[in-house]
Protein backbone atom coordinates (compact mmCIF):
# COMPACT_ATOMS: atom_id res chain seq x y z
CA UNK A 1 0.00 0.00 0.00
CA UNK A 2 1.16 3.97 -0.26
CA UNK A 3 3.58 4.96 2.21
CA UNK A 4 1.99 8.15 1.45
CA UNK A 5 -1.19 10.38 1.25
CA UNK A 6 -3.13 9.97 -1.74
CA UNK A 7 -4.92 12.63 -3.43
CA UNK A 8 -8.66 13.28 -2.49
CA UNK A 9 -9.99 14.18 -5.86
CA UNK A 10 -9.27 13.94 -9.53
CA UNK A 11 -10.37 16.61 -12.11
CA UNK A 12 -13.05 14.42 -13.56
CA UNK A 13 -13.75 12.76 -10.13
CA UNK A 14 -13.80 15.53 -7.28
CA UNK A 15 -15.81 12.39 -5.08
CA UNK A 16 -12.38 10.26 -5.49
CA UNK A 17 -11.98 10.01 -1.46
CA UNK A 18 -15.26 8.64 -1.53
CA UNK A 19 -15.19 6.24 -4.00
CA UNK A 20 -12.02 4.95 -2.83
CA UNK A 21 -13.82 3.99 0.85
CA UNK A 22 -16.08 2.44 -1.05
CA UNK A 23 -14.03 0.35 -2.96
CA UNK A 24 -12.23 -0.38 -0.15
CA UNK A 25 -15.58 -1.61 2.14
CA UNK A 26 -15.75 -4.05 -1.41
CA UNK A 27 -12.31 -5.96 -1.25
CA UNK A 28 -12.48 -6.25 2.70
CA UNK A 29 -16.46 -7.91 2.15
CA UNK A 30 -18.38 -5.16 4.07
CA UNK A 31 -21.06 -2.85 3.55
CA UNK A 32 -21.25 1.04 4.06
CA UNK A 33 -24.39 1.46 3.64
CA UNK A 34 -25.17 -0.19 -0.34
CA UNK A 35 -23.13 -2.59 -3.01
CA UNK A 36 -20.69 -1.16 -4.81
CA UNK A 37 -21.84 0.16 -8.00
CA UNK A 38 -20.20 1.91 -11.30
CA UNK A 39 -22.17 3.89 -13.08
CA UNK A 40 -21.23 5.94 -15.76
CA UNK A 41 -23.97 8.60 -17.72
CA UNK A 42 -23.45 11.54 -20.17
CA UNK A 43 -22.33 14.77 -18.43
CA UNK A 44 -25.34 17.29 -18.24
CA UNK A 45 -24.64 20.41 -20.46
CA UNK A 46 -21.77 18.79 -22.72
CA UNK A 47 -21.85 17.11 -25.84
CA UNK A 48 -20.82 13.22 -25.72
CA UNK A 49 -16.65 12.54 -26.69
CA UNK A 50 -16.05 9.07 -27.69
CA UNK A 51 -13.24 7.17 -26.14
CA UNK A 52 -10.64 6.44 -28.15
CA UNK A 53 -11.00 2.70 -30.64
CA UNK A 54 -9.38 -0.40 -29.21
CA UNK A 55 -5.41 -0.40 -30.06
CA UNK A 56 -5.26 3.62 -29.82
CA UNK A 57 -1.93 4.54 -29.96
CA UNK A 58 0.09 1.43 -31.53
CA UNK A 59 1.16 3.19 -34.54
CA UNK A 60 2.89 5.38 -31.65
CA UNK A 61 0.42 8.52 -31.83
CA UNK A 62 0.00 8.79 -27.86
CA UNK A 63 -0.92 12.66 -27.88
CA UNK A 64 -4.11 11.72 -30.49
CA UNK A 65 -5.55 8.84 -27.94
CA UNK A 66 -4.73 10.39 -25.14
CA UNK A 67 -6.23 13.87 -26.52
CA UNK A 68 -9.55 11.39 -27.07
CA UNK A 69 -9.30 9.75 -23.39
CA UNK A 70 -9.46 13.63 -21.96
CA UNK A 71 -12.76 14.90 -24.23
CA UNK A 72 -14.37 11.71 -23.44
CA UNK A 73 -13.64 11.62 -19.45
CA UNK A 74 -14.62 15.52 -19.97
CA UNK A 75 -17.82 14.72 -20.97
CA UNK A 76 -18.66 11.84 -18.72
CA UNK A 77 -20.29 11.38 -15.16
CA UNK A 78 -18.69 9.07 -13.04
CA UNK A 79 -21.03 8.42 -10.33
CA UNK A 80 -20.17 5.84 -7.14
CA UNK A 81 -16.97 3.84 -8.06
CA UNK A 82 -16.56 4.48 -11.50
CA UNK A 83 -13.25 6.03 -12.12
CA UNK A 84 -12.19 7.90 -15.34
CA UNK A 85 -9.54 5.51 -16.33
CA UNK A 86 -7.95 4.55 -20.08
CA UNK A 87 -6.02 1.16 -20.24
CA UNK A 88 -3.27 0.96 -23.31
CA UNK A 89 -3.14 -1.60 -25.45
CA UNK A 90 -1.75 -3.27 -28.30
CA UNK A 91 -3.95 -6.18 -28.61
CA UNK A 92 -4.68 -9.09 -26.77
CA UNK A 93 -1.18 -11.06 -27.31
CA UNK A 94 0.85 -8.49 -25.66
CA UNK A 95 3.31 -10.12 -23.33
CA UNK A 96 4.23 -12.64 -25.90
CA UNK A 97 4.92 -9.58 -28.33
CA UNK A 98 7.26 -8.50 -25.32
CA UNK A 99 8.78 -11.80 -25.16
CA UNK A 100 9.94 -11.27 -29.15
CA UNK A 101 6.90 -12.57 -31.13
CA UNK A 102 5.29 -10.37 -33.74
CA UNK A 103 1.76 -8.94 -33.71
CA UNK A 104 -0.21 -8.64 -36.94
CA UNK A 105 -2.63 -6.56 -37.12
CA UNK A 106 -6.12 -6.29 -39.14
CA UNK A 107 -7.05 -3.39 -41.09
CA UNK A 108 -10.54 -3.49 -41.30
CA UNK A 109 -12.70 -2.18 -38.32
CA UNK A 110 -12.40 -5.13 -36.33
CA UNK A 111 -9.26 -3.60 -34.76
CA UNK A 112 -7.48 -6.42 -33.14
CA UNK A 113 -4.27 -7.99 -33.74
CA UNK A 114 -2.85 -11.35 -32.83
CA UNK A 115 0.26 -12.87 -32.70
CA UNK A 116 2.89 -15.03 -35.18
CA UNK A 117 4.14 -18.01 -33.12
CA UNK A 118 7.80 -18.07 -34.14
CA UNK A 119 8.80 -21.43 -31.71
CA UNK A 120 9.18 -24.35 -33.44
CA UNK A 121 10.90 -25.88 -30.41
CA UNK A 122 10.94 -24.48 -26.75
CA UNK A 123 14.79 -26.45 -26.33
CA UNK A 124 15.78 -23.79 -28.69
CA UNK A 125 13.99 -20.74 -27.02
CA UNK A 126 14.65 -21.31 -23.58
CA UNK A 127 15.19 -19.65 -21.30
CA UNK A 128 12.45 -16.54 -22.17
CA UNK A 129 13.85 -13.60 -21.05
CA UNK A 130 12.11 -10.29 -20.76
CA UNK A 131 14.72 -7.53 -23.52
CA UNK A 132 14.36 -4.33 -21.80
CA UNK A 133 14.86 -2.95 -25.83
CA UNK A 134 12.26 -4.91 -27.11
CA UNK A 135 10.52 -2.41 -29.49
CA UNK A 136 7.04 -3.23 -28.49
CA UNK A 137 7.77 -3.16 -25.01
CA UNK A 138 9.77 0.12 -25.28
CA UNK A 139 6.66 1.43 -26.87
CA UNK A 140 4.52 0.54 -24.57
CA UNK A 141 6.46 2.17 -21.57
CA UNK A 142 6.77 5.35 -23.37
CA UNK A 143 3.09 5.13 -23.85
CA UNK A 144 2.16 4.88 -20.17
CA UNK A 145 4.51 7.70 -19.01
CA UNK A 146 3.59 10.46 -21.56
CA UNK A 147 -0.27 9.44 -21.04
CA UNK A 148 0.78 10.12 -17.01
CA UNK A 149 2.86 13.13 -18.46
CA UNK A 150 -0.70 14.47 -19.84
CA UNK A 151 -3.46 13.06 -17.20
CA UNK A 152 -1.92 13.03 -14.08
CA UNK A 153 -4.49 14.13 -11.34
CA UNK A 154 -7.03 13.94 -14.15
CA UNK A 155 -7.71 10.34 -15.60
CA UNK A 156 -6.27 7.10 -14.50
CA UNK A 157 -3.52 4.64 -16.00
CA UNK A 158 -4.95 1.35 -15.69
CA UNK A 159 -2.73 -2.22 -16.41
CA UNK A 160 -2.63 -4.16 -19.03
CA UNK A 161 -4.61 -6.84 -20.51
CA UNK A 162 -1.43 -8.98 -20.08
CA UNK A 163 -2.46 -12.59 -21.63
CA UNK A 164 0.47 -14.30 -19.15
CA UNK A 165 1.11 -17.56 -18.18
CA UNK A 166 -0.22 -19.83 -20.74
CA UNK A 167 -1.96 -17.78 -23.00
CA UNK A 168 1.54 -16.29 -23.63
CA UNK A 169 2.87 -19.49 -24.37
CA UNK A 170 -0.11 -20.32 -26.87
CA UNK A 171 0.62 -17.12 -28.26
CA UNK A 172 4.33 -17.93 -29.42
CA UNK A 173 3.62 -21.37 -30.38
CA UNK A 174 0.36 -21.88 -31.49
CA UNK A 175 -2.82 -23.36 -29.20
CA UNK A 176 -2.74 -26.61 -30.69
CA UNK A 177 1.25 -27.63 -30.66
CA UNK A 178 1.09 -26.67 -27.19
CA UNK A 179 -1.58 -28.93 -26.85
CA UNK A 180 0.33 -31.66 -28.46
CA UNK A 181 3.57 -30.28 -26.49
CA UNK A 182 2.23 -31.66 -22.84
CA UNK A 183 2.21 -34.89 -24.04
CA UNK A 184 5.25 -35.24 -26.40
CA UNK A 185 7.71 -32.57 -24.23
CA UNK A 186 5.90 -31.82 -20.44
CA UNK A 187 9.38 -30.75 -19.06
CA UNK A 188 9.79 -28.18 -21.56
CA UNK A 189 6.58 -26.90 -20.59
CA UNK A 190 7.45 -26.93 -17.29
CA UNK A 191 10.36 -24.82 -18.09
CA UNK A 192 8.16 -22.36 -20.22
CA UNK A 193 5.87 -21.71 -18.39
CA UNK A 194 8.24 -21.08 -15.02
CA UNK A 195 9.78 -18.68 -17.19
CA UNK A 196 6.74 -16.74 -18.58
CA UNK A 197 5.92 -16.89 -14.02
CA UNK A 198 8.88 -14.90 -13.17
CA UNK A 199 8.60 -12.59 -16.02
CA UNK A 200 5.01 -11.77 -15.35
CA UNK A 201 6.44 -10.37 -12.50
CA UNK A 202 9.00 -7.66 -14.40
CA UNK A 203 5.92 -6.96 -16.80
CA UNK A 204 3.56 -6.03 -14.27
CA UNK A 205 6.13 -3.62 -12.38
CA UNK A 206 7.36 -2.01 -14.89
CA UNK A 207 4.12 -0.31 -15.99
CA UNK A 208 3.04 0.17 -12.43
CA UNK A 209 5.58 2.46 -11.63
CA UNK A 210 5.83 4.05 -15.45
CA UNK A 211 2.14 4.68 -15.01
CA UNK A 212 2.81 5.73 -10.76
CA UNK A 213 -0.02 3.58 -9.63
CA UNK A 214 2.32 3.33 -6.35
CA UNK A 215 0.77 7.06 -6.20
CA UNK A 216 -2.45 6.87 -7.42
CA UNK A 217 -4.15 3.21 -7.14
CA UNK A 218 -4.01 0.88 -9.90
CA UNK A 219 -6.58 -0.56 -11.73
CA UNK A 220 -6.85 -3.71 -14.53
CA UNK A 221 -8.00 -3.36 -17.59
CA UNK A 222 -11.72 -3.50 -16.46
CA UNK A 223 -12.30 -0.71 -13.99
CA UNK A 224 -11.91 -2.61 -10.68
CA UNK A 225 -9.50 -0.19 -8.52
CA UNK A 226 -7.67 -0.57 -5.17
CA UNK A 227 -4.73 0.84 -3.70
CA UNK A 228 -1.83 -1.10 -4.28
CA UNK A 229 -0.91 -3.80 -7.19
CA UNK A 230 -4.88 -4.39 -8.48
CA UNK A 231 -5.32 -6.63 -11.51
CA UNK A 232 -7.14 -9.12 -13.88
CA UNK A 233 -5.95 -12.65 -13.75
CA UNK A 234 -6.86 -15.04 -16.92
CA UNK A 235 -6.20 -18.41 -18.89
CA UNK A 236 -8.27 -18.49 -21.72
CA UNK A 237 -5.97 -21.66 -23.19
CA UNK A 238 -7.35 -23.66 -19.77
CA UNK A 239 -10.78 -24.21 -21.66
CA UNK A 240 -8.71 -26.83 -23.93
CA UNK A 241 -7.36 -28.51 -20.70
CA UNK A 242 -8.36 -31.65 -18.50
CA UNK A 243 -9.21 -30.60 -14.78
CA UNK A 244 -5.89 -32.30 -14.40
CA UNK A 245 -3.24 -30.74 -16.53
CA UNK A 246 -4.75 -27.30 -14.97
CA UNK A 247 -3.77 -27.96 -11.78
CA UNK A 248 -0.28 -29.20 -13.05
CA UNK A 249 0.11 -26.05 -15.31
CA UNK A 250 -2.23 -23.27 -15.21
CA UNK A 251 -3.61 -23.25 -11.32
CA UNK A 252 -0.48 -22.67 -9.87
CA UNK A 253 0.46 -19.78 -12.20
CA UNK A 254 -2.71 -18.22 -11.42
CA UNK A 255 -2.04 -18.70 -7.65
CA UNK A 256 1.38 -16.94 -7.95
CA UNK A 257 -0.19 -13.81 -9.48
CA UNK A 258 -3.21 -13.45 -7.63
CA UNK A 259 -0.91 -13.86 -4.10
CA UNK A 260 1.64 -11.12 -5.67
CA UNK A 261 -1.40 -8.93 -6.01
CA UNK A 262 -3.31 -6.72 -3.51
CA UNK A 263 -6.45 -7.19 -5.45
CA UNK A 264 -6.83 -9.92 -8.16
CA UNK A 265 -10.00 -10.25 -10.45
CA UNK A 266 -10.47 -13.20 -13.15
CA UNK A 267 -11.84 -12.91 -16.03
CA UNK A 268 -13.55 -16.10 -16.17
CA UNK A 269 -14.06 -15.90 -20.37
CA UNK A 270 -17.01 -19.18 -21.41
CA UNK A 271 -18.88 -22.11 -20.48
CA UNK A 272 -16.25 -24.20 -21.57
CA UNK A 273 -14.21 -23.45 -18.91
CA UNK A 274 -16.86 -23.77 -15.85
CA UNK A 275 -15.19 -27.69 -15.58
CA UNK A 276 -12.78 -25.80 -13.59
CA UNK A 277 -14.34 -23.64 -11.44
CA UNK A 278 -14.07 -25.38 -8.30
CA UNK A 279 -10.53 -25.34 -8.86
CA UNK A 280 -10.22 -21.15 -9.81
CA UNK A 281 -12.54 -20.25 -6.84
CA UNK A 282 -10.05 -22.65 -4.29
CA UNK A 283 -7.39 -20.06 -5.06
CA UNK A 284 -6.76 -18.11 -1.81
CA UNK A 285 -5.58 -15.06 -2.90
CA UNK A 286 -8.06 -14.94 -5.67
CA UNK A 287 -10.87 -11.63 -4.77
CA UNK A 288 -13.46 -11.38 -7.86
CA UNK A 289 -14.69 -13.26 -10.55
CA UNK A 290 -15.65 -11.59 -13.55
CA UNK A 291 -17.92 -13.84 -15.86
CA UNK A 292 -18.19 -13.69 -19.38
CA UNK A 293 -20.73 -15.49 -20.86
CA UNK A 294 -19.22 -15.69 -24.82
CA UNK A 295 -20.48 -14.99 -28.37
CA UNK A 296 -24.32 -16.18 -28.40
CA UNK A 297 -25.20 -16.85 -25.05
CA UNK A 298 -27.28 -15.13 -22.87
CA UNK A 299 -26.65 -12.11 -20.79
CA UNK A 300 -25.81 -11.94 -17.04
CA UNK A 301 -29.02 -12.65 -15.56
CA UNK A 302 -29.22 -15.92 -17.16
CA UNK A 303 -26.76 -17.02 -14.46
CA UNK A 304 -27.83 -15.97 -11.58
CA UNK A 305 -27.74 -19.16 -10.11
CA UNK A 306 -23.34 -19.34 -11.12
CA UNK A 307 -23.12 -16.32 -9.25
CA UNK A 308 -25.12 -17.59 -6.56
CA UNK A 309 -22.48 -20.40 -6.62
CA UNK A 310 -19.56 -18.37 -6.82
CA UNK A 311 -20.46 -16.51 -4.13
CA UNK A 312 -20.45 -19.52 -1.72
CA UNK A 313 -16.69 -20.25 -2.32
CA UNK A 314 -16.23 -16.35 -0.41
CA UNK A 315 -15.65 -14.55 -3.97
CA UNK A 316 -16.83 -10.99 -5.09
CA UNK A 317 -18.53 -10.67 -8.27
CA UNK A 318 -18.36 -8.10 -11.38
CA UNK A 319 -21.99 -7.73 -12.86
CA UNK A 320 -22.59 -5.80 -16.22
CA UNK A 321 -25.94 -4.92 -16.00
CA UNK A 322 -28.46 -1.94 -16.57
CA UNK A 323 -29.50 -0.14 -14.02
CA UNK A 324 -33.04 -1.23 -14.41
CA UNK A 325 -31.51 -4.80 -13.41
CA UNK A 326 -29.80 -4.05 -10.42
CA UNK A 327 -33.44 -4.59 -8.53
CA UNK A 328 -33.67 -8.02 -10.02
CA UNK A 329 -29.17 -9.15 -8.56
CA UNK A 330 -29.98 -6.81 -6.06
CA UNK A 331 -32.49 -9.33 -4.32
CA UNK A 332 -30.63 -12.52 -5.24
CA UNK A 333 -26.95 -11.67 -4.44
CA UNK A 334 -25.10 -11.18 -1.48
CA UNK A 335 -24.81 -7.14 -1.37
CA UNK A 336 -20.96 -7.52 0.27
CA UNK A 337 -19.86 -9.99 -2.63
CA UNK A 338 -20.62 -7.95 -5.35
CA UNK A 339 -19.88 -4.68 -7.40
CA UNK A 340 -22.20 -3.60 -10.18
CA UNK A 341 -21.38 -1.98 -13.44
CA UNK A 342 -23.70 0.06 -15.66
CA UNK A 343 -23.79 2.72 -18.10
CA UNK A 344 -27.00 5.16 -17.47
CA UNK A 345 -28.76 7.85 -19.69
CA UNK A 346 -28.63 10.72 -17.50
CA UNK A 347 -26.80 11.56 -14.40
CA UNK A 348 -30.04 11.53 -12.60
CA UNK A 349 -30.65 8.38 -13.80
CA UNK A 350 -27.19 7.27 -12.25
CA UNK A 351 -28.02 8.80 -9.01
CA UNK A 352 -31.30 7.42 -8.72
CA UNK A 353 -30.05 3.79 -8.95
CA UNK A 354 -27.41 4.77 -6.45
CA UNK A 355 -30.33 5.79 -3.99
CA UNK A 356 -32.31 2.83 -4.53
CA UNK A 357 -29.38 0.97 -3.31
CA UNK A 358 -28.38 2.37 -0.52
CA UNK A 359 -32.65 2.34 0.31
CA UNK A 360 -32.90 -1.72 -0.35
CA UNK A 361 -29.90 -2.62 1.10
Amino acid sequence: MPAFEMPDSLEFKPDFAEARRYWEAFWAGEIIDRPGVMIRAPKEGCDPRPGPEYMAGHDGNFDRAIDMVLENAATTYFAGEALPCFTPSFGPDMFAGFLGVDLARSADSTGTSWSMPTVESWADVLPLELDVHNPLWVQMIDFVRRFVERCEGKVLCSHLDLHSNFDALAAMRLPERLCLDLYDCPELVDRAIADVRRIYFEVYCGVYYAGKMDRWGSLGWGPFYGEGRTSYTQCDFICLLSPEMARRWVIPALEEECSFLDHSVYHYDGPDALVHLADICSIKDLDVISWVPGARNPGHDHYIELFQKIQTYGKGLDINCSVEQLPFFHERLKPEKVMYSCWARSETEADDAIKWLKDHT
